[in-house]
């Protein structure tokens, strides 16, 4: 029965080892993993001279805001002149939600499924600056979208409605 003690000491010792292992493992946890569940401050961002460079560069007269109060946070900003012109400006509202400005020379049916990403257009129209606005929803984003014979405009987002109206309201061309 020699051999039965030496068994049991080894199971013993891997039972201690593991649960070694467990504690260290948890302390690790504890004090080197973060443990914040709030959402990462989003970094703003100074889209003026893309703007300008958009203003020049573009076909159309390119929109952004003025006006808006610094609760309202540009987040991203791009412009594209291949294959097509496209302008793109991101914020993040006061409530933490997204709305972004596309612009763009594309085919407008496709663009507008990319830019609302996959929104459909409703019956529903809003006068914003005399200019009259379709409401897409159904899609990732809801949006507004303005088409005119140069190019494509959608405001869209994870905002509603009336967070993409005030910007919409926002947005002069220069």
């Amino acid at each position: 029965m020699a051999g039965t003690k030496g068994k049991q000491q080894t199971a013993r010792d891997m039972i201690l080892s593991l649960g070694l292992i467990a504690l260290v493992a948890g302390v690790v946890y504890l004090l080197f993993i973060p443990h914040d569940d709030h959402a990462p401050d989003v970094k703003r961002v100074d889209y003026r001279v893309e703007l300008l460079t958009a203003r020049r560069a573009a076909a159309y007269p390119v929109a952004a805001p003025e006006g808006l109060p610094d609760s309202w946070k540009a987040t991203s900003v791009r412009y594209e002149g291949e294959p097509y012109s496209a302008w793109h400006l991101g914020f993040q509202d006061p409530e933490g939600q997204y709305v972004a400005i596309e612009q763009s020379t594309q085919k407008a049916n496709a663009f507008v499924d990319d830019a609302s990403q996959g929104s459909h257009a409703t019956k529903v129209t809003q006068s914003i600056g005399g200019q009259t606005w379709q409401h897409y929803t159904g899609g990732r984003y809801d949006a507004l979208v303005l088409q005119d014979k140069h190019s494509t405009t959608v405001v869209t987002g994870t905002a509603s409605f009336a967070q993409l109206t005030k910007m919409a309201e926002a947005l002069k061309t220069g």
